[in-house]
């Protein structure tokens, strides 16, 4: 969930999260926020029909596992959507060679949509699609970014796929 900042726009009331300072945040935004994480996640089987995660398989520490629960808590015909940095991008690439410089990326994993995309096929996601931004330097980032179809040239990437 972190501080709630893409939840609590997309009317997503209630998430996980390790921190308590994060937790806190997001709560002031309205948000029901419990401590966890995404490996062993606090909801019972078939019980959600969306799992978002925005900036978070970079932090996880299986991916695997983090697959394998989200599917779990899905029900049928729910919906998993994952906004990544795609280190496949040519942006990518860079930002992955300067990851050290930065304070909060620093200690992530930066995978590829293709290194994602197997995982959620052995999960048993399916039925795919994906959409990419930010082609330009990331210094140079604005409230009106192109979204396009697809992946591998956007240092962003979102794969939506589907419990069936």
């Amino acid at each position: 969930m972190g501080t709630g900042r893409f939840a609590a726009p997309l009317g997503i009331r209630i998430g996980i999260d390790p921190a308590e300072s994060m937790r806190k945040i997001a709560r002031k935004r309205e948000i029901e926020v419990l401590g966890g994480v995404a490996e062993y996640l606090p909801f019972k089987d078939s019980s959600c029909e969306l799992v978002l995660m925005i900036t978070v398989i970079c932090f996880v520490n299986d991916i695997y596992k983090t697959f394998t629960e989200s599917y779990r808590v899905l029900s049928d015909g729910g919906t998993i959507v994952i906004g990544m940095i795609d280190s496949g991008s040519p942006l990518g690439q860079s930002y992955l060679k300067h990851k050290q410089n930065s304070l909060f990326y620093k200690q992530a994993t930066f995978y590829s949509v293709d290194q994602i995309l197997e995982v959620m096929k052995k999960t048993g996601f399916n039925d795919f699609s994906f959409r990419q931004t930010i082609f330009n330097d990331i210094s140079e980032i604005t409230d009106n970014e192109i979204v396009s179809t697809g992946y591998g040239k956007g240092l962003f990437a979102v794969i939506h796929g589907k419990k069936n």
